[in-house]
């Protein structure tokens, strides 16, 4: 079937409406205690948008739960919301690797981990996330030792990132890349994007997509959640 055939469900991904319903239906009801509270007190910061879509985090737990996910690695944390989600969904002896050169913000969502309980499954390193992943792979011990990744970082490094992650995560592991739809961009003519960090991460976010789908080692699927999202199951 062409794209003809999708429009309806095309008007359908356009509906803020639709959204809401999502949202105050499925997505709102579920949501753990802290992690409401973790938006809550994100909602006010001026780069409040950074932070991971509610209805992405869901899915992430689910898929987290799916792999029995103890050992995972997050790059790109803001406040930590995704940071969080995964903590409250790994066993009480798990750990998350999560890597941001912004500690400040890493500190607005630190002491409702503390409260959480879950504080002790966190490994928080303030750094770029490249120098560590490359020092990691430096030791082959840590080759596949991972069972779930999120990446939140610069969309311009996605490509670079991938290529280390597919070398962390194990064979059937999953790593999610966030804003791979950047804001419905990705579907515009490039001239109708603004110049600027707008139109070269929307340019980076068509290279990245166009490279993993075609990533043999990874089984995939690029998903309208939040800001769009591409889930990466490694096959070998």
């Amino acid at each position: 079937m062409g794209s003809k055939g999708m429009t309806p469900n095309a008007v359908l991904l356009q509906s803020k409406g639709l959204y809401e319903y999502i949202l105050d239906t499925a997505v709102y009801p579920r949501e753990a205690e802290p992690l409401k509270e973790l938006r809550n007190a994100t909602a006010s910061h001026p780069l409040a948008f950074f932070g991971t879509t509610p209805d992405v985090g869901q899915l992430m737990g689910m898929l987290l739960k799916l792999v029995n996910a103890k050992k995972t690695i997050e790059l790109g944390v803001f406040t930590g919301y995704s940071l969080l989600l995964t903590a409250l969904n790994i066993p009480n002896d798990g750990r998350v690797m999560a890597i941001d050169p912004d500690r400040e913000a890493f500190e607005i969502g630190f002491p409702i981990m503390q409260k959480a309980g879950v504080a002790h499954k966190i490994d928080f390193i303030e750094a770029e996330a490249l120098p560590v992943l490359d020092k990691l792979l430096e030791d082959k011990e840590n080759e596949g030792s991972f069972d779930f990744a999120f990446m939140d970082a610069d969309k311009n490094n996605y490509l670079n990132y991938h290529e280390r992650l597919m070398k962390l995560v194990k064979v059937g592991g999953i790593i999610i890349y966030d804003n791979t739809l950047w804001g419905g961009t990705v579907a515009l003519p490039e001239n109708a994007v603004p110049e600027g960090g707008k139109r070269l991460w929307r340019n980076s976010s068509i290279e990245f997509n166009r490279k993993v789908v075609g990533d043999q080692r990874a089984e995939i699927s690029l998903a309208p959640l939040g800001d769009g999202i591409m889930i990466c199951r490694r096959m070998f």
